[in-house]
């Protein structure tokens, strides 16, 4: 007896094939496409746009404004639910295309699952060339698409309709793969899109994917172990992929067991309830003292699903101590053997408590637990002091900026932000009270990522409260998707920060000899320079314009007072401030290698220079 068929063009196969995936963990389980961004264009509108329309009751389809913010959003999305529901992004051709680029980038630094599907030219290149392409000269199969091939885990262009379905199983193995995730691009030629093809009805039928839980390496385990009972200082280090395998409780098993304080990267913070007494807080460059003290002591270092990226490490100066070894608990070898590490290669929940059991026991010594909670109560008054304000009326820092926002947030709410001075504030002072509270995406520190991606959070938990919080600089990047969230009834809260000018990158200039140069949002001054009069832009008024309603805060009072409406509103809201532009937060505990020209003219690159020779010494290489 043959199969049963169905005769479907390639599009529309895909988009039936894409409504009946899902993932499984713990029993749970989701939609691993739950829904497709999409813009249309000559690439898309005949193939996959009349697909979305032919099978709208299955597939979700959303309306966006700008390509690289759909792919923003899907990663906020993915995010918001662990990485085990993804979404898809649909473009033309052309800069439909190329504008993907970028947040395929971020998806994949930061290990979080998209399906991309840009259009593409004609695989039979009936018309040739056609509107936006590039013609290569010896490559005739190469296309802006092509693009896509570094940024991406697994790319394909469909060029036949029966390639589908070996490429669209690929596709769905790497998105539900944990130690292989990331965007996942296939390129879709505009011909074949409209392409009929009999289908295998088997190819549309419900097919899960088990997301594992793979266990320690029964020796790995034990030399683990053994290095943590002989650890005198041990320190863990929790990044993202504690979050991402919902691993904090074992987490907070084995440090309630052991005694064992613990630092978070930007990915990792809220791995702890900040209120937790072995929580010290964010660690490297934007960490707080407590962690940086702990992490240059430090004789053993245990890293939890953390990439060790240089903000981490400090660009390598961060872990000093003479004979300090790593052991690095990730489900990604690649990750585990970083920094010379002995290796725990498995999920990070099952194996926080495999090493719990190990550790029975065992307990760092009272001193050292005495040390780190006194840390980190003199840090707690670092804190209270940066967001204190004592006057009610002056205009607020940005730091009390953020005072201002713990005091309104509820435990759950969901604060997003990924670009500018904010992330380095944010680290080293927010205080995170939910596993999920803390959202930053510092893999890739994309300006323009908050706004999309607070839409993605809030169609992952629509009971959530969720706060965009945005510089100017960043606004202006990408605030397109205000729309969106206005059409759709998102009620997202956009917190907006007037500095007027790249504030990190001004500061960082400063540092580095820059005498920040091309940081400043002010006109020409009548030698050439941006030193004139701030520029008279009114953001507040451009949000409204597409649609969020704005509160305007003068003062800290009024401020309060606006965060607090926000809050409460079920519109998309926005709070516009403008800050006093002094720094008021604690200076970096730890270095960051940007480095700074060797020879120069000018006095402040000299100095920096000097700083920079006497900074770079401290390096270690880890064997």
């Amino acid at each position: 007896m043959s199969p049963s068929t169905s005769r479907l063009t390639v599009a529309q196969a895909l988009v039936r094939f894409l409504a009946a995936q899902y993932t499984e963990r713990d029993g749970v389980r989701h939609r691993l496409i739950a829904g497709t961004w999409g813009i249309f264009g000559h690439g898309n509108v005949a193939g996959i746009g009349q697909a979305l329309l032919e099978y709208g009751d299955v597939m979700p389809y959303h309306q966006g404004r700008n390509e690289q913010a759909m792919v923003h959003a899907a990663v906020g999305h993915a995010r918001q639910l662990d990485r085990l529901s993804a979404q898809a992004v649909t473009t033309s051709i052309g800069p439909g295309a190329t504008n993907l680029v970028t947040g395929a980038a971020l998806a994949t630094v930061n290990r979080v699952p998209v399906l991309l599907l840009p259009g593409d030219y004609f695989a039979g290149h009936a018309a040739d060339p056609l509107l936006q392409q590039l013609e290569h000269p010896v490559e005739a199969d190469v296309s802006v698409n092509d693009t896509m091939r570094p940024v991406s885990r697994y790319f394909d262009r469909v060029t036949r309709p029966e390639q589908l379905i070996p490429t669209a199983l690929h596709a769905m193995r790497v998105l539900a793969d944990p130690a292989e995730t990331g965007a996942v691009t296939l390129a879709l030629p505009q011909d074949v899109q409209a392409e009929a093809y009999d289908w295998p009805e088997e190819f549309f039928a419900d097919r899960i994917w088990r997301v594992r839980r793979p266990a320690p390496d029964a020796e790995e385990l034990a030399d683990a172990a053994r290095a943590v009972r002989a650890a005198r200082r041990p320190l863990i280090v929790a990044g993202g992929g504690v979050h991402h395998s919902a691993a904090e409780d074992a987490l907070a098993a084995l440090v309630d067991a052991t005694g064992i304080p613990v630092a978070s990267t930007q990915a990792g913070k809220g791995s702890l309830r900040h209120d937790h007494p072995a929580d010290v807080g964010g660690v490297g460059h934007t960490g707080t003292a407590v962690a940086d003290d702990l992490a240059r002591t430090a004789d053993l270092v245990i890293g939890v699903g953390t990439r060790y990226t240089d903000f981490t490490t400090a660009s390598g100066t961060l872990f000093q101590r003479a004979g300090v070894r790593f052991v690095n608990l990730n489900i990604a070898a690649f990750d585990a053997h970083k920094l010379a590490a002995a290796t725990l290669v498995c999920d990070a929940r099952t194996g926080l408590a495999a090493l719990t059991d190990a550790l029975a026991g065992h307990r760092v010594e009272a001193s050292y637990e005495t040390e780190y909670r006194a840390g980190k109560q003199r840090w707690e008054q670092v804190v209270e002091a940066a967001f204190r304000a004592g006057d009610e009326h002056a205009v607020p820092t940005q730091t009390q900026v953020l005072g201002a926002l713990d005091a309104v947030v509820g435990d759950d709410d969901v604060v997003i932000n990924a670009a500018g001075s904010l992330p380095g504030d944010l680290h080293k002072l927010w205080r995170a009270r939910s596993r999920r509270q803390y959202h930053l995406e510092y893999g890739y520190s994309c300006m323009g990522y908050e706004i999309p991606a607070a839409i993605g959070v809030q169609q992952a938990a629509p009971d959530v409260a969720v706060w965009a919080l945005v510089g100017d600089g960043t606004y202006l990047m990408n605030p397109t998707e205000i729309v969106t969230a206005v059409q759709d009834g998102l009620p997202v809260n956009l917190v907006l920060v007037q500095n007027h000018g790249y504030a990190s990158i001004g500061g960082l200039s400063e540092e580095t000899g820059g005498e920040r140069f091309g940081t400043a949002y002010r006109f020409r001054a009548a030698d050439g320079t941006f030193t004139g009069a701030p520029l008279p832009v009114d953001l507040a008024a451009n949000a409204a314009s597409l649609g969020m309603d704005v509160l305007r805060a003068k003062t800290v009072g009024e401020l309060r007072g606006a965060l607090a409406a926000a809050r409460a509103s079920d519109r998309p809201t926005c709070v516009y401030v403008e800050t006093d532009p002094a720094p008021s937060a604690p200076p970096a505990e730890a270095w960051w290698d940007v480095p700074v020209a060797e020879v120069a003219s000018r006095e402040a690159a000299v100095a920096a220079r000097t700083r920079y020779d006497r900074q770079v010494t401290g390096r270690r290489r880890y064997l």
